[in-house]
């Protein structure tokens, strides 16, 4: 337990190891995760399929033919920043990770900050995910024949249908997560087999079978249009990779810390390997024109240009199984993270609430399905679905640049003492993480620079800099205002002294 005691107004804490429904738990249904659990979560949650099958799309719109030069570029600072998430998951493992992590080592305000910018930034991937989901859907009903319900056309590129349909889908699987992380695992890992049989092969077959010829410039990153195309390119890319930590954010639930570790690292080369196949594929089928054009068709567009019905269909049923499968990963993460935060009362004591049969925290599930169906509802008013894919991605990537940027920070400041005593366990401890944060917070500022001086007036497009800009920095801002109701308001310990509410208390349960 902490050495924290409670603000003496607040009631005993609802997770506290003398409650009695916690202590009626099976105890072999502690910690049942293992590494294969950590991997098919992260790797559910990074949502390969869907990024090869939309985000190689949008990326090459900025970079042209050039989509495995930035997914290599891209994966290096990444590299660092898993690094530092497993060095310091090994000394103090935590499902707040970098929220506990940055307010340990560098301050509480900036500690709450990356708490908050991972959940609304997966707030708004789940509503974008949503509609990616309803969108594959409405795809394969075309497929199938179904092109009008009633009077009303199936639009598989309206915002407003595709959310619609989604949302179905986001009450379904977040009441599915609401039973436990290993139901979830075991649902992810099924899906996960299924996807990358179906990207293998068509990925395989295309780079063996496309009309375009294969071409080194397609890995040089000095051939990109120009350093706005390489930054915004990069930060697309880094979103694309973005999901690797949800493995650190189970890590009360694993059977040893070092798992979670295991299965960040080893979800980050997958991923890696899987974007360079498919975009190697991709520019080997698909002209740049028909990259770029296509969207959230993308994937089926691919499929077709390869096979033929029902074979042509494969690809499309593997980015719904991904969008589902995110979906799923997305609510499991950002509910414990908020767990953590709860403990600490930075949060409010909803979010702490672990249900006595489930061993998880069910209201706190439940809310974050919720909040992530009311923003979904509010990205109507984007009315074509890549311009809100466009618009969503932008802002995620650059607030996940900062919450990993800031997180390697906190690494490198906790493990200075190594530079001292092993020069090269410090440069990987140290040199390393600090290089990868500079570089994610320079591409950071020079991208909202860029936005900033693109345009001169403000209007809610996914082509307005503006627009693009204040997205992100309205996440940022709500944080501050949230932080200050914790501090001020709630009067939480963790401002105090920056430090979470130890792992040891209490732990989350997966049912088995």
């Amino acid at each position: 337990m902490s050495d924290k005691q409670p603000h003496p107004v607040d009631p005993p804490p609802v997770f506290d190891r003398g409650d009695p429904h916690l202590a009626s738990l099976r105890p072999e249904l502690r910690k049942s995760l293992g590494v294969l659990d950590g991997v098919a979560i992260a790797a559910s949650s990074t949502a390969a399929t869907t990024s090869i099958g939309i985000g190689l799309g949008v990326t090459a719109g900025v970079v042209g033919l050039h989509l495995p030069a930035i997914m290599l570029l891209a994966f290096l600072p990444v590299l660092g920043i898993a690094g530092a998430y497993s060095r310091l998951n090994k000394v103090e493992p935590n499902a707040g990770n970098g929220y506990v992590w940055v307010g340990r080592s560098l301050t509480p305000w900036l500690g709450f900050m990356v708490g908050w910018v991972n959940i609304v930034a997966v707030v708004a991937f789940l509503a974008y995910t949503t509609a990616v989901t309803g969108s594959a859907l409405l795809q394969l009903a075309g497929d199938a024949g179904l092109h009008r319900v009633g009077g009303l056309a199936l639009d598989p590129g309206s915002t407003s249908q595709t959310t619609a349909v989604g949302i179905v889908v986001l009450v379904a699987v977040t009441l599915t997560a609401v039973t436990g992380i290993r139901t979830a695992a075991r649902l992810q890992a099924g899906l996960l087999v299924f996807e990358y049989v179906v990207l293998l092969g068509f990925c395989g077959y295309g780079i063996v079978a496309g009309p375009h010829d294969f071409s080194l410039s397609w890995f040089d990153p000095f051939a990109i249009p120009s350093a706005t195309a390489l930054a915004q390119g990069l930060l697309l890319s880094v979103f694309c990779y973005w999901g690797f930590e949800s493995a650190f954010s189970v890590n009360e639930e694993v059977r040893d810390p070092r798992d979670a570790s295991r299965a960040g690292i080893t979800t980050l080369f997958t991923m890696l390997g899987l974007f360079l196949l498919g975009s190697v594929a991709y520019q080997r089928v698909l002209s740049e024109k028909e990259l770029v054009g296509h969207g959230p068709e993308g994937l089926a567009f691919f499929g077709e240009r390869l096979a033929s019905q029902p074979w042509a269909a494969l690809p499309l049923i593997a980015l719904m199984f991904s969008a589902v499968a995110s979906l799923q990963a997305g609510v499991i993460p950002t509910a414990r993270g908020m767990f953590a935060m709860s403990r600490d009362r930075t949060l409010g004591p909803v979010w702490s609430k672990v249900s006595p049969r489930y061993g998880t925290p069910v209201i706190g599930t439940l809310l974050i399905g919720a909040l992530a169906v009311a923003v979904a509802a509010l990205a109507l008013v984007i009315p074509r679905l890549a311009d809100m894919i466009v618009a969503t991605v932008n802002a995620v990537g650059i607030v996940v640049a900062l919450s990993y940027a800031l997180t390697a920070l906190a690494a490198a400041v906790r493990f200075r003492a190594l530079l001292r005593e092993d020069w090269w366990q410090g440069v990987r401890a140290v040199v390393l993480p600090t290089l990868s944060a500079l570089v994610l917070l320079g591409l950071g500022g020079y991208l909202g620079w860029s936005f900033y001086t693109s345009t001169d007036h403000f209007e809610v497009s996914a082509d307005n800099g503006w627009f693009l800009l204040l997205t992100p920095l309205a996440m940022i801002a709500s944080g501050f205002v949230a932080a200050a109701w914790a501090r001020w308001v709630r009067r939480s310990p963790y401002f105090q002294t920056g430090k979470g509410t130890d792992a040891d208390a209490p732990r989350l349960l997966a049912t088995s």
